[in-house]
Parts: C-alpha cells; sequence; structure tokens
C-alpha cells in the first residue's frame, strides 16, 4: 500500500514538473514581449501584466524547486522528508500576488487625475498575443499537472489565470482608448483587475496557513470520523483524534480507540484503517487500540 502510494505520488510529480517547464517557458517569453510592448506603447495594463508575469515566472520556477525538494527522501531529522516545501511556496506565491496587485494600484492611482496617451492599437495586439500565451500555459498546467489538489501547483495556476485577465483588461482598455480616446480606461482596468488578483491570492493565503497550522483537511469533518470509528462493533471511545495534511493530497490521521475488553485488537484495528481509507482516502493512519488496563497521559488539545 505505501509503494503504491509512493509511484503515485512520483508520477503526480513528474507531469506537475512537465506542466510547469511548459508554462514556465511560454511567460517568459511574453514577458519581455509585454514589458517591451509597455515602454512603446507607453501602457500601464501591459507593464503591470508584464511584472505580475515576472512575478509568475517566478512562482513557477518556486514550484519547480519545491517539487524538487518534495521529491527528496526523508532523514533523520525530517521524517515526514520535504513535502512542506510546496505549501511554503504556495504561502509565498499568495504573498507576492498581493505585493504585485499592491504596485498595480499604486501606479494606478497615481495615473487617474493625468492619464498618458497610450498607444493602444499596438497595445490590443500585443495583449492578444499575452492573451493567447496564458491561455496555452493554463490548459497545458490542465492537462499534465494536479492544480485542483496541490496547492503548489494551484498557486502557480492562479498566477496564470491572473495573467489571462490582465490581458483581457489590457484588450478591453485598449479598445475604449482606440474607439473613444478615454485614457482613463487604462489605470481603471489595471484596479479592477489587481482587486480580481487580490480575490485568487486571499484564498490561496488562506489555504496555506490553514495546511501549515496542521488544520484539517476542509472536506473530512472531525465530528463524522469520530462517529464512523465509535460504530465499530465493541469500540467505546475514540479519543486523541488529529487529521491533518503533509502537502497536497497526502493527509494524515492518528487517534486512540479504547474497546472491549473481550475484543480483539488486531480485529478492530484492522476495521478502522478500512474504514478512514475507504470513506477519507487516507491511507496512512496510526491508531492505538487500548483496553480497560491501560492508564495514559490523554493529550490536552
Amino acid at each position: 500500500m505505501e509503494n503504491h502510494q509512493h509511484n503515485h505520488f512520483a508520477e503526480k510529480r513528474e507531469g506537475n514538473k512537465r506542466g510547469l517547464i511548459i508554462a514556465l517557458s511560454i511567460t517568459t517569453i511574453i514577458m519581455i514581449l509585454e514589458f517591451f510592448g509597455g515602454l512603446f506603447t507607453n501602457s500601464l495594463a501591459l507593464l503591470s501584466d508584464s511584472g505580475h508575469m515576472l512575478s509568475d515566472a517566478s512562482s513557477m520556477a518556486l514550484s519547480l524547486v519545491a517539487i524538487w525538494f518534495a521529491s527528496r527522501p526523508p532523514s533523520s531529522n525530517k521524517t515526514y522528508g520535504y513535502y512542506r516545501f510546496e505549501i511554503l511556496a504556495a504561502l509565498f506565491n499568495g504573498v507576492m500576488l498581493f505585493v504585485i496587485a499592491g504596485f498595480i494600484v499604486k501606479e494606478a492611482v497615481q495615473r487617474f487625475n493625468d492619464p498618458p496617451t497610450v498607444a493602444s492599437g499596438t497595445m490590443i495586439i500585443i495583449a492578444f498575443i499575452g492573451l493567447a500565451a496564458n491561455l496555452l500555459s493554463a490548459v497545458t498546467l490542465l492537462k499534465k499537472a494536479d492544480v485542483k489538489e496541490n496547492i503548489n501547483l494551484k498557486s502557480a495556476y492562479i498566477h496564470i489565470i491572473g495573467d489571462a485577465l490582465g490581458s483581457v483588461g489590457a484588450i478591453v482598455a485598449g479598445l475604449l482608448m482606440l474607439l473613444f480616446d478615454w485614457y482613463i480606461a487604462d489605470p481603471i482596468i489595471s484596479v479592477i483587475v489587481a482587486l480580481l488578483i487580490l480575490k485568487s491570492a486571499w484564498g490561496v493565503l488562506k489555504q496555506s496557513i490553514h495546511i501549515l497550522m496542521e488544520g484539517s483537511p476542509v472536506i473530512i469533518n472531525k465530528e463524522e470520523v469520530l462517529a464512523i470509528l465509535e460504530n465499530i462493533e465493541g469500540v467505546k471511545n475514540v479519543h486523541d483524534l488529529h487529521i491533518w495534511t503533509i502537502t497536497s493530497g497526502l493527509d494524515t490521521l492518528s487517534c486512540h480507540i479504547l474497546i472491549e475488553d473481550k475484543k480483539e485488537e488486531q480485529e478492530v484495528l484492522q476495521q478502522a484503517i478500512n474504514l478512514i481509507r475507504d470513506n477519507y482516502k487516507i491511507e496512512h493512519t496510526t491508531i492505538q487500540i487500548e483496553k480497560s488496563n491501560l492508564q495514559h497521559q490523554e493529550l490536552s488539545i
């Protein structure tokens, strides 16, 4: 069972790595294009999007490093290995999204009173190229990487979606300026995109902190787990129950189960292991079976 779980994680890591490398290559090329395009057209929307892409490239590079760290074997002083590095990378990426969004808003506010003239036609062309590249990167990650369950990959994916929103915003702003000479559209659209980025970034930050604080997986109800285990025949009570996430997709559980003295310990233990695995997909459980003659100090949390 443990070898199966290890091989499953290894396969996922390889898929995540391939998806990230492709997305990173695309993002870096478009980042350079939008940066020089923003300078040439005098567009804040393009410059802010290229700045966000720089953050994206950094976040994807960090995510690749995190995947490499996570593949390292456990050591004598890191018995869980380096899986948590992926969560730290996600936390850093979430913070970076806040920083980039703050920078965009600051620059936009400065342009509200005196919006500069923007070469909107060229800006639209570059923004369309950026949008196509962002969508290609997003599709690549969706197909090759685990962006739904892996928070590290999810944070990188949100960076790319933020880029796509930035490109859409730049296209809308460019059309408004091209058709109506409404140059204030550039900073307004930039602020809207920044707020959308902040909304997604908050979700990544909240989930990362929850995992680092040893919070229970959001899809698992502790009271429900207690009820399932206490329904096993011969079980008197379940205590010291803890459920936490080591890294995305790798949850673990530990508890003490007090059983009737006449019950067979191994039989109850096997039932408990099977129930947790079948109901919650948790393959690593540490369960201590106790009888009435065992005395120990219960954990006070």
